[in-house]
């Protein structure tokens, strides 16, 4: 499996995380129809399905997610909720995402 392809699965795996998260989080907090809270657990279970494509164990797919989802969420809060990242943000998630290099794709000997 190429690291593009790794990456996409990252990507898709924190998009069907934080998707299926807000749409509960807009059926809880902001009243919005039990569909959002439907389509959000499938979403959610999707989720776990799809990390399961990567080519690590567990621990190691994980650990690296959760630098993934930083930026993602980040980027969400960004595009979906409209609050403006600063540099600290910017420059958490870089870190978080050198750390995503180093568990996932860093050569082991």
């Amino acid at each position: 499996m190429t690291k593009i392809l790794s990456l996409l699965i990252f990507v898709l795996a924190g998009l069907c995380e934080i998707g299926g998260g807000y749409l509960v989080w807009l059926w809880v907090r902001e009243g919005k129809s039990i569909w959002f809270a439907l389509g959000g657990s499938i979403l959610l279970a999707a989720y776990g399905f799809v990390a399961t494509l990567q080519p690590a164990n567990f621990g190691r797919v994980y650990a690296a997610y959760g630098g993934i989802f930083i930026t993602l969420s980040i980027l969400w809060g960004w595009q979906v909720d409209h609050v403006l990242p600063d540099r600290l943000d910017w420059l958490g998630a870089a870190i978080a995402l050198v750390g995503v290099m180093v568990i996932m794709y860093a050569p082991r000997g």
